[in-house]
């Protein structure tokens, strides 16, 4: 294939094609063999072999070590306005199919490279989208991408939380505010499930709500019928808690840092109808909090983990692995016989594989007997590319514990 004579061309080092001959998105910096004509860095590029054969094109970032993140293999598409309108019209389609808007009000609408679209994410709330614009090259498409989603979706408004730390690796300063429309309301109810909750799109977590637990949620809540007491921790504003005792649970604990976010978890608790006597907020380290509920003999029938991420590096990994066979193990010993642990992780780093390997670790230090009921994932809106494992960060199991 012979690509325009004027377009910036990227030659790879030789036998570093694979990934890209296979569709992953990312090329590495260290794949590089050298660069030819002017490009600015969030521009366009033509990807070859080092021989000279066209495989892809994509947007440049000498600052980053991901320098090009591929956007699509085909040597006709241009990517222009009509290429962003049918990416965001096929992420649109694929969420219109699952059918979530019959209980849900919330959803993710765009999942970055898992929708041809790396470095954006676009989740809706309501009648209000929430942007996160995480790539340079991204941030030169914004102001049309935008528009587009104006076109398309009609919302209230646009509201973007670009203030998250991998921005930094891409030479870009954080960013908020309003890009089109109104601005969101401090508080926004949703409906999640048949379940209401109060998000915060303006400072909460993520874009707000932890919208890939959605499943999740639903699933660990069968688990949770007729169970006594169930902690909590990790809990954020509370949504395993509503949950567990919409399913019968009698008492839930919630163990977080955050006293704003217990403050509206409380809030989430009271706005599904539970008094203040089925429900404790506890702020706290949950690693200190666990101990000090082991010295003190005290038992719960179901323990729910959901740590943040403990590994946002390789170099981290090792004590990641360390953190989170620590917190399963401080749950199991606190679990009566019997009981549930559900527990996750969302470093993308920590594979389903030793994810397990882990919570066995654990198993064997408490002495515990565990059985695995059921193996977790990210919500069906965070879709999982096959040629992209990186796409898959959130895993969880659900076990019963002797």
């Amino acid at each position: 294939m012979k690509s325009r004579t004027d377009e910036p061309r990227l030659y790879l080092k030789p036998g570093h094609d694979r990934p890209v001959r296979r569709h992953h998105p990312w090329v590495f910096s260290g794949a590089m063999g050298r660069l030819e004509g002017s490009v600015e860095d969030g521009g366009l590029v033509e990807v070859f072999t080092f021989e000279g054969e066209w495989l892809a094109r994509g947007y440049l970032n000498r600052r980053s070590q991901i320098l090009v993140r591929l956007l699509t293999w085909d040597p006709v598409e241009a990517v222009d306005e009509a290429f962003w309108r049918h990416r965001l019209e096929r992420a649109r389609h694929a969420r219109h199919a699952l059918r979530l808007e019959e209980q849900t009000t919330a959803y993710r609408l765009v999942f970055a490279e898992s929708d041809g679209l790396p470095g954006l994410i676009v989740d809706r709330y309501n009648d209000f989208l929430v942007l996160q614009s995480l790539t340079l090259g991204i941030e030169r498409w914004k102001p049309l991408l935008v528009s587009l989603l104006q076109e398309l979706l009609q919302p209230r408004g646009i509201y973007e939380r670009s203030d998250v730390d991998v921005r930094e690796k891409e030479g870009l300063s954080p960013q908020w505010g309003i890009l089109a429309g109104e601005a969101p309301p401090p508080r926004l109810i949703i409906l999640e499930n048949g379940h209401r909750f109060y998000v915060d799109l303006l400072r909460g977590h993520k874009t707000g709500f932890y919208l890939d637990q959605r499943e999740n949620r639903l699933r660990a809540a069968r688990y949770l019928i007729g169970a006594g007491e169930v902690l909590n921790a990790f809990s954020y504003t509370g949504a395993f808690a509503v949950y567990a005792l919409a399913a019968g649970a009698r008492y839930v604990v919630n163990v977080d840092t955050s006293a704003e976010a217990l403050a509206l978890a409380a809030e989430n608790l009271r706005l599904n109808g539970f008094g203040e006597d089925r429900f404790e907020n506890i702020e706290g380290d949950a690693f200190e909090v666990l101990r000090r509920f082991h010295r003190e003999g005290r038992r719960f029938d179901a323990v729910i983990l959901d740590p943040p991420k403990f590994a946002s590096s390789q170099a981290h990994l090792n004590r990641a692995a360390r953190g989170y066979k620590d917190i399963n193990l401080q749950a199991l010993r606190l679990i009566r016989p019997g009981g549930a642990l559900i527990t996750f992780s969302c470093s993308s780093l920590v594979s389903p594989e030793l994810f397990q390997k882990i919570v066995f670790a654990a198993a064997e230090d408490a002495g515990r007997e565990v059985q695995i009921l059921e193996k977790l994932s990210q919500s069906p809106d965070h879709p999982i590319r096959v040629t992209f494992p990186e796409s898959e960060y959130l895993k969880g199991l659900i076990c019963r514990v002797w």
